[in-house]
């Protein structure tokens, strides 16, 4: 779906889909994975996804449009574009992390997406990258505009706690269930000596969220009617 989207794999393509673990196991330099072009993309990213929303909410002011952008360039946002593309079966792994579910790992994935937007821009295909942000990734701005506390619970409930007693809410992987390549995390959420709730996720930080977004709700911090 990569090369439907943007066109034919060059080897600079390849070289955003390297993971560091590769080049490592394999003895090559750090050049030649992901990281420089991750570092590129991202700003790439930021560009296109700034340009759009600002065009999508004219008279929405600048902190409007941070708060919607932070969220839709996050490693959450950014993972699911890229399984919906098939990017995580793209990925260019060593075995261990093959092993350990670096295939499905949210950040490995938002990373490589991060390094394929700024070999493709460099590649000249800026048109296709517009597109493909507008295409893949605004189409979540609304969603996070009407219902921000749904992607952004643990920063709120975290400064809810702060404000409370100046102290974090601790969070605890209960238990991990289904196969590595589909697996459910069971997490809950302690604060102040108290277990406070749990909720499960197709990844830890999102079993995470859903665990501080139904705190923030129990605790009132969050009013049920404005989210989802």
């Amino acid at each position: 779906m990569l090369e439907e989207i943007f066109g034919k794999k060059t080897e600079i393509v390849q070289k955003a889909l390297t993971h560091p673990s590769y080049t490592k196991d394999n003895g090559l330099s750090d050049l030649e994975n992901y990281e420089r072009l991750e570092f590129f993309g991202d700003s790439v990213l930021k560009l296109f996804t700034s340009k759009l929303l600002y065009n999508m909410y004219p008279e929405a002011t600048e902190g409007e449009l941070s708060k919607i952008r932070s969220i839709l360039v996050s490693d959450m946002i950014l993972a699911k574009v890229g399984i919906k593309i098939g990017l995580d079966k793209l990925l260019i792994l060593s075995q261990a992390e093959e092993k350990q579910g670096g295939r499905k790992r949210e950040s490995n994935i938002a990373c490589a997406l991060e390094a394929v937007l700024g070999a493709y821009y460099l590649s000249g295909q800026q048109e296709k990258i517009e597109k493909f942000i507008s295409d893949y990734i605004i189409v979540y701005a609304e969603d996070v505009d009407k219902h921000f506390e749904k992607y952004n619970a643990k920063d709120i409930f975290q400064q809810y706690t702060q404000s409370i007693d100046k102290t974090l809410p601790v969070y605890r992987t209960l238990s991990v269930k289904g196969p590595a390549h589909k697996p459910e995390f069971i997490v809950e959420v302690e604060w102040n000596g108290e277990v406070i709730t749990q909720a499960s996720g197709k990844t830890k930080k999102e079993a995470q969220q859903n665990c501080a977004l139904k705190a923030c709700k129990m605790l009132g911090v969050i009013r049920t009617k404005q989210s989802s």
